[in-house]
Order: C-alpha cells, then sequence, then structure tokens
C-alpha cells in the first residue's frame, strides 16, 4: 500500500513537473504541488528501500524547449525549498544558528518569472540561458540581449573576467495585459498569468517579437572562481554599480524578528509593484557561512522561499467549458466575469473533474471565490451561498465528450471522465502527435502546434506514423512554411529514427507512461516486441510498472489501430530495441536470471544492469529456462515456490556479489573497458547557486 502510494505521488509529481516547466500550462498550485511533494519525501524517508534517483524529491524540474541549443550549467542551478508557515521559517533560521552560529540573512523578493542564466567574459554578455533541468538549460542569448535591462557591455573595469549572475525574466503587468488584449482581439489564447507570458516569449523564434513584448530582468545571484567580496549583499550592490538591475527591496536581517517585519512589509506593498511577485526569499549572506552548511541533491541549506498566502476574489461564474486532452481526458473549465487577483485579470479557472464540482456544489450563475495558490493558477475554493440566485439548479456533468459525441467513461479508481474514441476524436490526435514530436520525445524541430493542426486540417497528418511519409513538396505550398521550412521539417523528421528506443516508447503516449517508466520498461524488455508481447504478470515485474501501468500497457496495444501505427513506425526505421552496452566481460554469458524482492545495497535495476553487463539475460518471470533466481526480501512466495518446484538455482544478494566478484577477477587490465569522460558541473568557489 505504502509504495503504491509513493509510485503515484511520483508520477504525479513528474506529470506536474512537465506541465509546470515544459509545457506552461500548470493545473494545480504551489500549495498543493508543495503538499505532494511533502508527502512524498516524507513517505520516502520513512521507507528507504523504496529510493529512487528519478524520484520528483531528488530533482528539479525542466523547462527546456524542443527550439533552442541545450548548453550545460557550469554552475548547477538548485532549485529552493517553500514555506508557507512563520513557524517552518523561524525553525530555517534556529537549524543555521545551531550550526553556525549567529549570521546575516538577506531577504529578498521572490519575482514570479522565468529563472535565467546570464555569463559575462571580459565585461560582455556571452551566453543566456535558462534553467532548464538544474543541469542543462536552453540557450536564449538572441532573445535575452533584446531586454533593455539586460546590459550587454558592464560599466566600470573592477569585473571579474568571468563570471555568471542569476535572475528572473520577468513581464510587467503593463505589458502582460497590452499582450492579452491583442492576444483577445485576434482570437488567440490568453496567457494565464505573467509568468507563462514571459516563458512563451522567452522561446520565440523571431527576436524582433521578443524585443516589442516588453520583458524586464531582475538579478539576484552571482557565481564565479573570483568575485570582488565574500558577501551575497556586497557583490550585488558591485553589480548595481556595473549595470545590472538589482531590487532596491533587498535588506539585511539579522533575526526572525526583522525577517517577519521584512515579510509583512512587502505582503502589503507587494501590490503596488509593476510585476508578480509571490514570496520573500530569506539567503544567509556570507558564502563561507553557505560553504559550511552545504545543499541537498536539490536545493542549498542556507535558503528557504517564504510563500505569501494566495489572494483571494469574489466574481460570477457565467459558464464551464470542457476540455478534451490526448489521453481523452476531460477537464472542466469555468468562465468568469473578469475581475483582478493577484495583478492579473483572471477570466478562467480550472474545476479539475466532476467530484471537485460536486463537493463545491457549483451552479450556474453562483458567485464563487477563486484564489491563486501560490500565484500562478486561479481555482475556485468556494461559493457565496448567500448570493445563490433562488432558482439554481445542480450543475448536471456532460456524459458525452464535447468535441466528438462519444459517450463518456470514467475508470475504476480515477476522478475524470474520459472520451474512449482515441482514433477520431480531434483533440486527442493532435495532443498525440504534439506530444510525439517534443524534445523529450521524438525531438522534431519545426512542427509546432500550428503546423501540426495546419497538417491535421490538410489532410496530410491523422496519426505520428503519417509524420514519415510527408514530402518537401506537400509542405512547401502550405501556409507560413515555404520550401525552406518544409525540407528543415523533413530533415528533423528523418533525424528522429536515430532517437533512443525509451524516447520512441514514452513518444507513443501511453498513459502513466512517463519518461521514467520508459526507461524502466526499455531496459528491463529491450526491444518493443517484447513489451507488446509481455503478460500483466511480466509487465509488473518492470521497475515502476505497478497494476494501474501495466492495465494501460495492454489497452494500449490490444487496439489494432496503435499496432498498426507501430507497424508503420518500424517501417520507417524509428527505433525499437535498446541500444546495447559494451559488456564487462562474458562471464554470464548464457545464463538466464530473474530477479525479485527488496535488497539492502542494490536496487533491482542495478542487479539486472551487473547481469547484462557480464553477458547475462533478465527474465520477467521464473520459466524452466531460467539458470538462477536472486532473491531479496519480500519476494513473492509464489515465485518462490516455482522456482523451488524447477529446480532454478537461488542466490541471495550475498551470493550474487560473490558470483559477479569472481567475473571481475577474470578481467586484465588490458581487457577493461574505457570509461567515458563524465561532463561533471564545476562546484563554485563562491557564490553557490540555486
Amino acid at each position: 500500500m505504502i509504495r503504491e502510494r509513493i509510485e503515484e505521488l511520483r508520477r504525479q509529481l513528474h506529470r506536474h513537473n512537465r506541465k509546470y516547466y515544459v509545457e506552461n500550462a500548470p493545473e494545480i498550485s504551489d500549495f498543493e504541488f508543495d503538499a505532494l511533494m511533502r508527502e512524498l519525501a516524507e513517505l520516502e524517508r520513512e521507507h528507504p528501500e523504496y529510493a529512487d534517483p528519478d524520484s520528483p524529491t531528488v530533482r528539479v524540474g525542466s523547462d527546456i524547449t524542443s527550439e533552442f541549443r541545450s548548453v550545460r550549467h557550469r554552475f548547477p542551478m538548485l532549485s529552493l525549498g517553500n514555506t508557507y508557515s512563520p513557524d517552518e521559517l523561524h525553525e530555517f533560521v534556529a537549524r543555521i544558528e545551531r550550526e553556525v552560529g549567529p549570521t546575516e540573512y538577506v531577504c529578498e523578493l521572490k519575482f514570479d518569472g522565468t529563472a535565467i542564466s546570464l555569463t559575462y567574459e571580459h565585461g560582455r554578455l556571452v551566453r543566456a540561458v535558462t534553467r532548464g533541468d538544474g543541469t542543462q538549460g536552453d540557450d536564449v542569448t538572441a532573445n535575452v540581449r533584446t531586454i533593455r535591462s539586460v546590459p550587454l557591455r558592464l560599466d566600470g573595469d573592477d569585473w571579474p573576467d568571468y563570471f555568471e549572475i542569476r535572475g528572473e525574466i520577468l513581464m510587467p503587468y503593463a505589458s502582460f495585459d497590452r499582450l492579452n488584449a491583442e492576444r483577445e482581439a485576434a482570437g488567440e489564447a490568453l496567457f494565464a498569468n505573467p509568468r507563462n507570458a514571459a516563458a512563451g516569449t522567452l522561446k520565440l523564434q523571431a527576436s524582433a517579437e521578443v524585443a516589442r513584448r516588453g520583458l524586464d530582468c531582475v538579478l539576484y545571484q552571482m557565481a564565479g572562481d573570483a568575485l570582488p567580496y565574500d558577501s551575497h549583499w556586497e557583490n550585488l550592490r558591485k553589480a548595481r554599480e556595473w549595470g545590472f538591475r538589482i531590487s532596491d527591496a533587498m535588506r539585511i536581517c539579522r533575526d526572525t524578528a526583522r525577517i517577519d517585519e521584512y515579510i509583512a512589509l512587502w505582503d502589503e506593498q507587494r501590490r503596488t509593484l509593476p510585476y508578480a511577485t509571490d514570496g520573500v526569499v530569506v539567503k544567509v549572506n556570507r558564502y563561507d557561512v553557505r560553504r559550511a552548511l552545504g545543499t541537498t541533491a536539490k536545493a542549498p541549506k542556507w535558503a528557504v522561499a517564504y510563500k505569501f498566502k494566495a489572494e483571494q476574489a469574489l466574481t460570477r461564474l457565467t459558464g464551464v467549458d470542457f476540455q478534451v486532452g490526448r489521453t481523452g481526458a476531460v477537464t472542466p473549465v469555468a468562465n468568469l466575469e473578469p475581475v483582478q487577483l493577484a495583478g492579473t485579470t483572471v477570466r478562467r479557472a480550472t474545476l479539475h473533474n466532476a467530484e471537485q464540482m460536486a463537493l463545491l456544489d457549483i451552479r450556474p450563475g453562483d458567485m464563487v471565490y477563486v484564489e491563486k495558490g501560490g500565484e500562478i493558477i486561479p481555482k475556485i475554493t468556494g461559493v457565496e451561498l448567500s448570493q445563490r440566485p433562488a432558482d439554481s439548479r445542480p450543475f448536471e456533468y456532460i456524459d458525452r465528450c464535447p468535441e466528438c459525441g462519444t459517450p463518456l467513461v470514467r475508470y475504476e479508481g480515477e476522478a475524470k471522465h474520459y472520451c474512449p474514441n482515441q482514433n477520431a476524436c480531434r483533440p486527442q490526435i493532435l495532443g498525440r502527435i504534439i506530444h510525439f514530436i517534443r524534445r523529450k520525445a521524438m525531438d522534431i524541430e519545426g512542427l509546432g502546434e500550428e503546423t501540426v493542426e495546419l497538417l491535421f486540417e490538410s489532410g496530410l497528418l491523422k496519426n505520428v506514423a503519417d509524420l514519415y511519409d510527408l514530402r518537401a513538396d506537400q509542405l512547401s505550398p502550405l501556409p507560413r512554411l515555404g520550401e525552406k521550412s518544409a525540407e528543415n521539417i523533413i530533415r528533423s523528421i528523418r533525424r528522429s529514427t536515430e532517437v533512443p528506443f525509451h524516447r520512441v516508447l514514452f513518444a507513443l503516449g501511453i498513459r502513466f507512461v512517463g519518461e521514467t517508466t520508459a526507461k524502466y520498461l526499455a531496459g528491463h524488455f529491450g526491444t518493443l516486441e517484447a513489451v507488446m508481447r509481455a503478460t500483466r504478470e511480466e509487465l509488473v515485474e518492470a521497475e515502476e510498472v505497478g497494476d494501474k501501468i501495466a492495465d494501460a500497457i495492454l489497452d494500449y496495444f490490444a487496439d489494432a489501430g496503435n499496432r498498426r501505427i507501430v507497424e508503420r513506425l518500424e517501417a520507417a526505421g524509428v527505433r525499437t530495441e535498446a541500444e546495447r552496452k559494451q559488456l564487462l566481460s562474458e562471464s554470464l554469458a548464457g545464463l538466464q536470471f530473474v530477479i525479485s524482492g527488496k535488497f539492502s545495497r542494490h536496487s533491482r535495476d542495478e542487479l539486472k544492469a551487473l547481469i547484462e553487463s557480464h553477458g547475462g539475460k533478465n527474465l520477467a518471470a521464473v520459466s524452466a529456462q531460467t539458470d538462477y533466481l536472486v532473491a531479496g526480501e519480500k519476494m513473492g512466495p509464489a515465485k518462490l515456490k516455482k522456482a523451488e518446484k524447477l529446480g532454478v538455482k537461488i542466490l541471495s544478494e550475498e551470493e550474487f556479489e560473490q558470483m559477479i566478484a569472481a567475473a571481475e577477477t577474470t578481467r586484465t587490465a588490458g581487457e577493461e573497458p574505457e570509461a567515458e569522460a563524465a561532463d561533471r558541473s564545476v562546484e563554485p568557489v563562491q557564490g553557490s547557486l540555486f
């Protein structure tokens, strides 16, 4: 039960990370996201046997796009721990002072934009890179150069020859309102908030349009090997002299009373600012103290973000629309009379699902309370019953797809309703194609959502396999394309056949099969054919695959249309086999293993990797072909009984280690495989970052 909850939380958080950072379409508030993250972190602390290096608790979310060159950060861009509680903030200060004694803190506003890292060499801007996944991000230098508050050359002459400065790209409220007014007049979708608008603008291909939209940039952190001072405060004061926009709101605070005063002041005054803020960041000032405190895998121990409480407004519900996603999931969205909230005009808010609507007892014409949890996405939190019309009637949830008219279904254990008509429901078809072409999937450049829709409406694209039948002469006559764009798209489609198998598996868009699960499936089964032929029992043997995911995989490949698409992808040359790894030895060649249970010193995937690196083969289930069962704690009694019945030799973790150690000793120095050079991030001497 505990493991299932951990797996479910990971899947939810991975998804919300993607929606927030990749698609710029968040579905839940910061507060809700942090609650899920806290629950997962607590469960993982209590149950270390379920540790996962890819868990959202140990990694940073991602905003990498499919349109810009990827650049590795010299200094990792970590995230920040969040708190909404003054008591937790006070405990943060108390913990620091228990470790290092009384110290200085710098309090800053937490700007609600998109993170950026600017690199300067010899006083000139040479590179601007988004946060990405914290290790690498997108090179958006050409677009950042259009932002007038970003200096292209520094003033003075006492700056380091090489350093980085980090901050936020922001869209002021005035620019945001102007942009959305223009989009509304043109019949285009509106941006939900200034943060999304800033992120979307930064990823435009046309720098002239970026310049027109009026972005701003505020800087708040430096990193380098030769910064002028050993304190955050002094370095930022110096950076202001060089021409950087540094917030005037920064303050040095030496105790919790001063920190509380700062938070109270800006919780009130933030409404007067020209751009969005959603909290206060508290940082240790001196770098030597920061180095003594250190960092976790995800965040520095010397900084924390205090989030302001969400603002609330009262407005009228005018109607409800229903949106259909690529998996067929139907999401209700409330239409509201425009209302000002947290510096933006709110016209729409998510209602999540039928259960949430029933819980709120929301009705047409109701006056509803709208809240921006964490200052990001509006949601309805309640109904003002005293203003409910006397003739109101309970809302009747739709029972047919709003796009294709197919009766909706609701799967056991799920809150959402689904349209099962995956092969003829327009938004599902488009959604699957758009998912397929994304960077973390097939990485087909030049094909954005508008182009996909254009190809669909032109009859050239009905499913993902159709991509590989396209010709440049079919594309070039279409609006907004032309010969050069058409040729670039075709070249990118051809290059996508070299994408690794695990990304192909992710690109198929199987329900619940995210990036991590796709990697586990690819590593476990090796080929797409093996995944397609796997039984439910064999599927759940793969890491990260539970009953729910196994059923989704079986359902996907049970569909004749999906199988035809897979066949066409294979015929087009798309990779359907995992790349064979260089063997350390062939000492286990011809031997077949089954790994089952929990192990104290290795994960199951690590054991499987060891087997494969010495030429052995992993099986999903015990059979007459199995040579060894490597048995850990809490393995299924049925599997053990079957192994004993078939005479399969059973190894403990220690016995297996001895087998591998014996294999290692047979290798000579001349047989050692050449290790790949690791591209490691450099820890900064001064100015450790987030």
